[in-house]
């Protein structure tokens, strides 16, 4: 089943598979549910009506999105290679607990074929493509997205500490175009593509798959929870296998395009 966020003449409305759900329905609600519950819930209030309006970012404005970092071996490698103190990365990447920070607050989040943007303060900025777990209020991975952890490498690679201003800005975050029902085993035969286009012509394009992670899913979703609790769900950013060469960052004007698993997510870059 596949949930899809829309605007209307009345405000925001989900439907699922292309059929508006009831106007008082709310992604919240829907996270409260057991996962066991929730498939027969959105068949039971599914209506007639077809779904249409502009397509919003797939969370609502309370919800949070988290995400995770160095999770991949290219991840580390990128990490050092732009770090004064790679070591730090390679000791996150071997430890057991892993990194896991926020990100954003759903009204930040930045929808599909909507604009992410650069810091006016780094030179060195990426996106970085990944997986986005939709984790329900019982901790129970229940779907997905596709999720673009826009990052100013130059700021995180003068120093760790800074990751916050590296990662947390305006446009920093886009997830969608909505988010297709899924079990976390599902997801570990997903592929992740990466592709950036600049007047008109593709400049990078790279790959990578889920079951590269060091870390299963339901590792970083536990970890998440622990001493934290998410009543009303949250998404988490599972890091990423896909790091453009040293050399590259985002222009004003570029063309994000991502895609994991049966989902895509296009962005163009604001300045």
């Amino acid at each position: 089943m596949y949930l899809t966020r829309h605007q209307t003449q009345l405000g925001p409305r989900w439907a699922v598979d292309g059929k508006f759900l009831p106007q008082t329905t709310s992604l919240e609600f829907l996270l409260e549910l057991p996962a066991a519950r929730l498939a027969a819930v959105l068949q039971a209030i599914a209506t007639d009506e077809d779904a249409e309006g502009a397509p919003l970012a797939p969370i609502e404005p309370s919800q949070e999105v988290w995400a995770s970092g160095v999770t991949y071996l290219r991840s580390r490698d990128a990490r050092q290679t732009e770090s004064d103190v790679g070591d730090v990365y390679e000791r996150v990447y071997d430890a057991e607990r892993p990194e896991i920070f926020l990100k954003a607050v759903g009204w930040r989040v930045v929808e599909h074929r909507q604009s992410i943007r650069v810091r006016g303060d780094s030179g060195w900025n990426v996106p970085e493509p990944e997986l986005t777990l939709v984790i329900n209020g019982q901790g129970v991975i229940v779907g997905y997205c596709a999720g673009n952890d826009v990052s100013s490498r130059a700021i995180e690679g003068a120093n760790p500490l800074y990751l916050p201003q590296a990662k947390i800005y305006n446009g920093s975050c886009a997830l969608g175009p909505g988010i297709q029902l899924a079990g976390a085993g599902e997801m570990r035969s997903f592929g992740v593509q990466l592709e950036i286009a600049r007047n008109g012509a593709v400049i990078f394009r790279g790959e990578t798959g889920i079951d590269q992670m060091k870390r299963s899913l339901e590792e970083l979703a536990d970890y998440l929870y622990r001493e934290l609790d998410f009543p009303t769900g949250v998404f988490l950013m599972t890091g990423t296998g896909i790091v453009p060469p040293d050399e590259f960052s985002l222009q004003a004007g570029d063309l994000v395009k991502i895609t994991v698993g049966s989902l895509t997510l296009e962005n163009e870059v604001q300045a």
